[in-house]
């Protein structure tokens, strides 16, 4: 089994950082793409930012310029950098990794989530 924890969350003001972190531990074989999603109130899912395991990244509009997402394969963690948070940031943030465990078996993997509160 594959448990993906999360640390980093918590409240800040306007302006702002936090570094979010997520590592994924149990019978892993590989982790390929791993990624940060997000959801506030009454929005949708959707995604924030996501690194490969060549380090290729992607992120959302609203967000470019701002965060920084990298990886350490070593230790089959990611990380979410936000610099110049807005309240608009705020919502529940969500690791996720596609993983080939021990077993080669293909799956895609969930964090808990943790909360990121940006007051104004």
């Amino acid at each position: 089994q594959v448990q993906l924890v999360e640390s980093g969350g918590g409240l800040v003001q306007a302006g702002g950082s936090l570094r979010l972190s997520c590592a994924a531990s149990g019978s892993i074989f590989v982790v390929n793409t791993m990624a940060w999603y997000r959801q506030a109130p009454g929005n949708q899912h959707e995604l924030v930012a996501a690194i490969t395991s060549s380090t290729d990244t992607n992120y959302a509009d609203s967000v470019k310029g701002r965060f920084t997402i990298s990886r350490d394969n070593a230790k089959n963690t990611v990380y979410l950098q936000m610099n110049t948070l807005k309240p608009e940031d705020t919502a529940v943030y969500y690791c996720n990794a596609d993983v080939i465990d021990g077993k080669w078996r293909r799956n895609d993997y969930w964090g808990q989530g943790t909360q990121v509160t940006v007051s104004s």
